[in-house]
């Protein structure tokens, strides 16, 4: 990245702000240290501990923890647009993103302040603890970790459209495939760090290395309600991590053109602009497509997430337990990957790199089906990881190449609200294929057809990005 250098801006005949310097490195470091942070959170929380500490552990039922999921989407769905309209009235992002971060952080240190003080200790690494699944509870007694889960996971997802919108006001727009890479390059970089710095209290030690007692007795005097050891243990670390690494962008990044107009917030015309978003969208060519391209991909995606370890488990042959290693190491690829993905998006234009990386997609998942077994399954999780950042470094300057950047807020938010229905509909088709198949052609037969269909997901999105253009005409200034 270049040396320090102070943002200017020229202004457009639509009002439009153009970047034309970037702003300092420290701010621009900061801003991309913040995928680094909440990386931890959705590494640790989603895709690691919470599923399987609910589900395994205390024998929850799945519906339970997916209809949390969904009830954190639908409240995203419910406000954000708003909120998104709001911002863009007042130019003001910052707040935002500090707002919903401390609200995840104290939501996540709850799961894990509820789950010791209200809930059975059982599972894996808990000290004198029950076996894992030894109890079965209902709903009302998991209400406050549910709730606790819920809204950390809304807050989590919240801040990512205005922390998006950030963007344009950093670097000139031929850079932002590099800034949005190298963010999403540390995002991964911080799900290592976050998972590494987290086990310890979880298992006791790092993989093949056992702290001794005195270690551990100071962690825990560090971090309280991490006593007891397993799943539990981890979130209160988590939320801690995730707090800290948001202190850069805290402190250094700012909102570069607010409107002070020192007047009451425009509620009822953010209201009434929700309404108008979608209308506003078909002046802007291609931007409706594209949001209907994010929420194919998105889908296909969040689906994979969500479900990459089970497939590894039940179609594959991996033994439980050893998610963690998986996780870690196929998160290295994707580092790489997504800084490439950045330069080509510098180079080649963002939507033929997203492009590349949605049919790069398409030919691994079929790799993955066409070779059983486990070394074929790292092999094709080897490649996916090459290509899965891919798709957050080059959607954002796609967006931006759409868009005039004074509407950023509420058309990230737009973007945002197809992703979230997408969490909502990828998993339940998912779990259609997988359910309806199994008991006809076995568990390896119906999960290798679930990927087909997420592969097809894919391969929409490639056919519609197709007619997506590459920018937005702009008047002449």
């Amino acid at each position: 990245m270049a040396p320090p250098q102070q943002a200017a801006h020229a202004i457009t005949i639509e009002g439009e702000i153009s970047i034309v310097s970037r702003a300092p490195f420290r701010e621009r470091l900061s801003w991309a240290l913040y995928d680094f942070s909440n990386t931890i959170f959705s590494m640790n929380v989603v895709t690691l501990y919470a599923s399987v500490w609910l589900i395994s552990d205390l024998g929850a039922s799945s519906t339970l923890y997916a209809s949390a999921s969904a009830i954190a989407s639908v409240m995203v769905i419910a406000s954000i647009p708003v909120l998104g309209a709001v911002s863009d009235a007042r130019r003001r992002r910052k707040p935002w993103v500090i707002g919903f971060t401390v609200l995840s952080c104290i939501a996540t240190a709850s799961i894990g302040m509820f789950g010791v003080k209200t809930l059975p200790l059982v599972g894996a690494g808990v000290a004198g603890g029950g076996e894992p699944g030894s109890v079965h509870l209902g709903g009302g007694s998991l209400l406050w970790v549910m709730a606790a889960y819920i809204l950390a996971n809304f807050a989590y997802q919240a801040a990512q459209p205005f922390y998006n919108a950030m963007m344009p006001e950093l670097v000139p727009a031929n850079e932002q495939g590099r800034l949005s890479g190298f963010g999403t390059a540390l995002g991964y970089v911080g799900s290592i760090v976050g998972v590494l710095l987290v086990m310890p209290f979880f298992t006791g030690g790092l993989p093949g290395v056992h702290f001794s007692a005195g270690t551990m007795s100071l962690l825990h005097s560090v971090f309280p309600f991490t006593s007891t050891g397993g799943r539990v243990a981890t979130f209160v670390p988590t939320a801690l991590l995730f707090f800290l690494f948001s202190i850069p962008f805290v402190l250094f990044c700012r909102d570069h053109f607010p409107v002070n107009d020192g007047g009451a917030i425009p509620w009822r015309e953010s209201f009434r602009e929700v309404g108008h978003t979608i209308r506003d969208a078909k002046q802007h060519p291609g931007l409706l497509r594209f949001i209907l391209t994010t929420f194919l991909y998105q889908d296909a995606i969040g689906t994979i997430v969500g479900f990459m370890t089970v497939y590894a488990v039940e179609a594959v042959g991996f033994t439980k337990g050893s998610e963690i290693t998986l996780f870690l190491v196929l998160t290295v690829p994707a580092i790489i990957g997504s800084y490439v993905a950045g330069v080509l998006v510098d180079r080649i234009g963002a939507k033929r790199t997203l492009s590349i990386t949605l049919v790069g997609w398409v030919l691994f998942l079929v790799l993955m089906i066409s070779l059983p077994g486990k070394t074929g399954f790292w092999i094709s999780g080897m490649l996916i990881g090459l290509v899965f950042g891919g798709v957050p470094a080059a959607e954002r300057p796609v967006l931006l190449n759409l868009i005039p950047d004074v509407e950023a807020g509420r058309y990230f938010s737009l973007m945002l609200l197809s992703s979230r229905a997408a969490a909502i509909a990828g998993p339940l088709i998912w779990a259609l294929t997988v359910d309806g198949l199994t008991a006809s052609f076995g568990k390896a037969i119906a999960y290798r057809c679930a990927v087909i269909v997420i592969g097809c997901m894919f391969a929409g999105a490639v056919w519609l990005l197709r007619k997506v253009p590459e920018h937005r005409p702009l008047r002449a200034a």
